[in-house]
């Protein structure tokens, strides 16, 4: 089957604190703590903190790993 550029799904490279309480289910201040301890890699644009995406799914398989 031939994709089409635009109908393959894209991640983005950062996203929202709001956002990533969102799609992990964490508390505003815990998404903060992780990002203070360094287990989340964050930058800042402007007044925004922006959540490095890949760093979110990091975190989340080496959750996965340590509970089986």
């Amino acid at each position: 089957m031939i994709e089409r550029a635009w109908e393959q799904k894209i991640e983005p490279l950062t996203v929202r604190i709001s956002t990533a309480v969102r799609i992990t289910g964490l508390s505003r201040s815990r998404i903060y703590e992780l990002i203070q301890s360094g287990d989340l890699e964050a930058v800042k644009v402007g007044r925004a903190t922006l959540i490095q995406y890949g760093s979110l799914k990091s975190l989340t398989a080496v959750d996965r790993l340590a509970q089986s």
